[in-house]
């Protein structure tokens, strides 16, 4: 975006020429031979030009108890956008009733457990993009995720989980049938990960899937990243 000039020149280069030399000269077009030069004085500049570049900014507090406890496991920095790649679940009654049974009990052994507000299945760790690679990345994602069909996966074994940089545990329901797709699902965000020189996603977790007894049914429908405040939805076929 240009900025509007703040001084307006004439269209004629000669009359410019012109007025530059009446006003270098002494006794044409200025002041007359003798009389004292007028005394030069310096406009103060508006606080709003002073402080539009300042040498240092402050990133914004990092204040945990604000954020359900979470832990910035990197810098701020003006620019950087923290992103993340999910497959959402709207909590229905019956899962609402799971929690209700197993967050007090779990609560016994870590009294600082809370629930959280919304609900999810990840399919990349929290990653930093510039500014600029958000839109890219969102449509790499959308070209690779394209071709996947809607499917129905259970979670069906109470796991605990820990994130990499040990600020945050979580306690899960492990996805066990139709994890196949959700590999699959993984394996094509890594890619737009390696796309973008991201890291990929915690290989522990891709690695480690059990059976057991059913808890939970759910309906994959979309895939969706999140990006600093901004959220963007890849619905599947």
């Amino acid at each position: 975006m240009s900025a509007a000039p703040l001084v307006g020149y004439s269209s004629s280069g000669s009359e410019d020429e012109a007025e530059t030399e009446a006003c270098a000269r002494p006794g044409v077009g200025g002041r007359h031979r003798g009389q004292s030069p007028l005394p030069s004085q310096r406009l103060p500049v508006p606080d709003s030009v002073l402080h539009m570049f300042p040498g240092t900014e402050e990133g914004p507090e990092d204040d945990s108890a604000k954020h359900g406890g979470r832990v910035r496991t990197f810098p701020h920095e003006r620019g950087n956008w923290a992103t993340h790649v999910y497959v959402p679940y709207e909590a229905g009654e019956d899962f609402l009733e799971l929690l209700d049974v197993l967050l007090p009990h779990a609560q016994t052994y870590v009294p600082r457990l809370v629930r959280m507000e919304a609900f999810h299945v990840s399919l990349s760790q929290s990653v930093v993009l510039r500014h600029h690679w958000i839109l890219p990345f969102v449509q790499a994602l959308k070209d690779r995720v394209a071709s996947f069909q809607r499917f129905c996966f259970t979670a069906n074994q109470v796991k605990i989980y820990t994130n990499q940089e040990k600020t945050r545990t979580f306690v899960g329901l492990e996805v066990t049938s139709g994890h196949a797709q959700f590999l699959d699902l993984v394996s094509e965000v890594d890619r737009v990960m390696e796309e973008f020189d991201l890291p990929t996603f915690y290989q522990a977790i891709v690695d480690e899937f059990e059976d057991s007894e059913i808890l939970l049914r759910v309906r994959a429908g979309q895939v969706r990243c999140k990006s600093g405040n901004k959220f963007f939805s890849m619905p599947l076929k």
